[in-house]
C-alpha cells in the first residue's frame, strides 16, 4: 500500500468524523465501524494506524477541545473592548453555549467510574483550571467590575463547583433544582463581590448542564420541572 504522502489531513478527517458522530449518536453508541463508514473511504487498519482505540480518539478531540478553549481564554483576556466581568461572563458563556465541547464532556463522563481518573480530573479543576479565572478576577479588581477580596477563592469556587458541583451526572437534580443550585451559587459570588453568575449565565447554565445530563424538558427560560435525572452514563 502507498503512503500516505498527508497522514495529519486522514488524522483531521477521522477526528472531524468521530467529533460528529460522537455529538449525534453518543460516545457509547457509535462504534468504529461507523467512523469508517462516516469516512467512506478508509479502511479500519487505516483507522487503528492513527488511533489505537476509540478512546484514543476521544483522548486526542479532548486534548484538541482544551487547547482550542485555552486559545479562545487568551483571545478574550487581550480585548480592550471589555471589562474584566464582561470577559469573564463571555468565557463562561462560550463554554456553556458550545454543543460540541458539551457532547465532548458527556462522552467522558464514563471514564469517571475510574478512581485514576476522578482523582486526576479534581485535581485539574483544583489547581490548574483556576488559573484561567484568577488573572481576570485580579484585572477585576483593578477595573472595579469584581471588587473581590478573594480573587484566588473565587477562581477556586468556580473551577470546581462548576465542573462538579453543576453537573447533574455528579449530583442528581430536576431543572428546577439546577436552577435553584444555580441561583445559590450567584448568591455566594455576590456575597463575594464577584456577581460573575447573571440571569443570562443562569439560564444558559440550566439549558447547558441540563441537555449535558439528557433532560429534554425544553428551554431554562420556561423554569419547568423537567422530571428527576439520574446520573449520565456518557460525559467529559
Amino acid at each position: 500500500m502507498a503512503r500516505n504522502p498527508h497522514p495529519e489531513v486522514t488524522e483531521r478527517r477521522i477526528l472531524a468524523a468521530a467529533k460528529k458522530l460522537f455529538a449525534e449518536k453518543g460516545y457509547d453508541k457509535t462504534s468504529i465501524q461507523d467512523i469508517i463508514d462516516k469516512l467512506g473511504d478508509l479502511s479500519r487498519g487505516a483507522i487503528y494506524h492513527h488511533f489505537k482505540s476509540k478512546e484514543a480518539i476521544l483522548e486526542r478531540l479532548n486534548t484538541d477541545d482544551w487547547h482550542a478553549s485555552q486559545a479562545l481564554c487568551d483571545e478574550i483576556a487581550k480585548r480592550d473592548d471589555m471589562n474584566a466581568m464582561e470577559k469573564l461572563r463571555s468565557l463562561f458563556a462560550n463554554s456553556l453555549g458550545d454543543a460540541a465541547h458539551l457532547a465532548l464532556v458527556k462522552a467522558t463522563v464514563p471514564f469517571f467510574d475510574d478512581p485514576a481518573t476522578f482523582t486526576a480530573n479534581m485535581r485539574f479543576w483544583s489547581t490548574e483550571l483556576p488559573k484561567n479565572f484568577e488573572p481576570l478576577i485580579e484585572e477585576g479588581q483593578l477595573d472595579g467590575s469584581i471588587p473581590t477580596e478573594y480573587p484566588r477563592e473565587v477562581a477556586q469556587l468556580l473551577a470546581l463547583l462548576c465542573n462538579y458541583w453543576l453537573m447533574p451526572c455528579f449530583f442528581p437534580a430536576t431543572r428546577t433544582q439546577l436552577r435553584y443550585r444555580l441561583q445559590c451559587l450567584a448568591t455566594m459570588l455576590d456575597a463575594l463581590h464577584a456577581p460573575v453568575f447573571d440571569q443570562h449565565l443562569i439560564d444558559l447554565a440550566t439549558d447547558g448542564m441540563m441537555a449535558f445530563a439528557g433532560d429534554g424538558s425544553g428551554s431554562a427560560a420556561e423554569q419547568q420541572d423537567g422530571g428527576g435525572t439520574s446520573p449520565v452514563s456518557d460525559a467529559h
